[in-house]
């Protein structure tokens, strides 16, 4: 069954990418808060934490300013997003076979071949605008899917919130990403370079959201914690959907 996501199109999170998903993890906080939260290094996190939310007001915010001031993303902001996206689909191939998902697996597929052909190599994405939607996942699902538990929280330098889970299979998704393996430097860091360009482009069109949390929140680690987790579960399908859900990422 597919579930409605609330998370980043982009499974292939580059550096920075979890201080743009706080505002996709915004749009979850209607629905019931976790609360079974495991963290048991919470102490160490809050550092990071503080690490990362210095970063993001010393660079981040400042630079995404740059590239989505008024919110709104320009024909350069929306083609290094779908070159990005587009980079990201052999990986969605892979993890959607290894959960034995044949239909994502494939629509995935159609979606890189089209767009890497018709929408010149992904600069354009009219695969969506032909109905073939995107089909997001990610080597931490694969392991829920076989069974893994998420295991304790952990905050990660530059990258954000995650858990033990979800950190295994960011570094598995980057070393089985096929793109990655196919082609040589520095044709294969394109793919980085477009990603983390898109995060900090989102960062500055969901601006006011992620300062919400980051800036004006009177714990903005324990929110960022709650939220990650309650987004992460509703997008494996652990947690029951709701009428007042609305992926901010939705076209």
């Amino acid at each position: 069954m597919q579930h409605a996501k609330c998370s980043p199109k982009h499974s292939l999170r580059p550096v920075l990418a979890g201080l743009v998903s706080l505002a996709s993890l915004s749009a979850c906080a209607t629905q019931p808060v976790a609360q079974d939260v495991y963290d048991p290094n919470e102490a160490a996190n809050r550092e990071v934490h503080a690490f990362n939310k210095a970063i993001d007001t010393a660079l981040v915010r400042p630079v995404s300013g740059v590239f989505a001031g008024d919110g709104t993303p320009g024909p350069i902001g929306r083609g290094i997003a779908n070159v990005a996206g587009n980079l990201a689909e052999p990986g969605r191939v892979v993890n959607s076979l290894l959960q034995l998902n044949i239909g994502d697996a494939a629509q995935s597929t159609l979606r890189f071949a089209f767009n890497s052909t018709f929408g010149l190599a992904g600069i354009l994405d009219p695969s969506t605008a032909l109905g073939v939607e995107e089909r997001d996942t990610d080597f931490g699902e694969t392991l829920h899917v076989w069974g893994a538990g998420e295991g304790a929280y952990v905050e990660l330098p530059l990258l954000g919130p995650s858990t033990e889970r979800d950190v295994v299979g960011r570094v598995v998704d980057y070393v089985i990403n096929p793109t990655r393996i196919l082609l040589d430097p520095p044709e294969s860091y394109v793919g980085t370079a477009a990603g983390l360009a898109s995060t900090v482009g989102e960062r500055g069109r969901f601006s006011g959201t992620v300062d919400s949390i980051l800036y004006d929140s009177a714990d903005s680690y324990a929110q960022a914690r709650l939220l990650y987790l309650q987004n992460r579960r509703f997008d494996l399908g652990q947690t029951a959907s709701d009428d007042s859900f609305e992926d901010p990422y939705a076209e």
